[in-house]
């Protein structure tokens, strides 16, 4: 009997979305690849996930370095006793800050971009290079409303969401026929996870029950996507709490 396998890059706190859909995929009997850059972190979700008996483990990942993302590739399609290459993909790498445009730096605008459709690219194209092939599979790329407007003081957030959301349309579109499933998912308000609670409590208790997404939730979003039938695919879709304005 064999199992199959599923990679999560971004992987961060616990209590995020990354650390969420790695649960929820292990849930389905899934061996879950858990990747991001701190080991510490990605420990501590795949405890959390085989405690429950299920099947995970750590795999450090810069998303930006093309070496570590073509070793964790490498490293979930080699060949092992009970486990499928995979067939899931998620890119969940991202982070946001507002910075006026006159006070960005071409270092910080850079590093947008390159945890954004730099780190995009590298994954999709390792995705699509090994799993096209084998003529199945889903890629799903952690979006944000920023990728369809530019906020002021979010210039950088959005330039690297919009190219992130650029990327996954064109893959839908390549390989799409080819029975590879790429989606993006527009993440539209605050997430109700670590970062948000540590870095801004009073925002969390002001938005008060369900206003913020719950990370459980958007897993719950992902994991449909994966599981749809392929004469009725999503490419896009935006997730947002039902008190935010849009």
């Amino acid at each position: 009997m064999t199992r199959k396998s599923a990679i999560v890059i971004g992987v961060g706190a616990d209590l995020g979305l990354g650390a969420a859909l790695c649960k929820l995929i292990a849930q389905q009997d899934y061996h879950v690849f858990v990747a991001g850059r701190s080991l510490e972190k990605l420990d501590t979700v795949v405890r959390a996930i085989t405690a429950n008996g299920h099947h995970a483990e750590s795999v450090v990942t810069d998303a930006t370095s093309e070496p570590d993302v073509l070793d964790l590739f490498d490293k979930a399609m080699a060949s092992r006793e009970g486990i499928e290459p995979p067939s899931l993909v998620i890119y969940n790498v991202g982070n946001n800050r507002r910075v006026d445009f006159r006070d960005l730096s071409l270092d910080d605008f850079e590093s947008f971009m390159r945890t954004g459709p730099v780190g995009a690219f590298l994954v999709g194209r390792e995705a699509a290079r090994r799993l096209v092939p084998l003529g199945r599979g889903t890629v799903i790329f952690t979006g944000a409303s920023a990728s369809l407007r530019g906020k002021p003081g979010f210039a950088h957030f959005s330039a690297s969401k919009a190219g992130v959301r650029m990327i996954a349309q064109s893959m839908a579109r390549e390989f799409g026929p080819l029975g590879l499933h790429v989606a993006h998912v527009v993440v539209d308000g605050g997430i109700d996870g670590e970062r948000l609670r540590t870095s801004r409590p009073q925002a969390v208790a002001e938005r008060g029950e369900n206003g913020l997404l719950n990370v459980d939730a958007i897993a719950e979003t992902f994991w449909a996507i994966h599981v749809q039938h392929p004469s009725a695919w999503t490419q896009e879709i935006d997730l947002r709490p039902f008190k935010e304005s849009f």
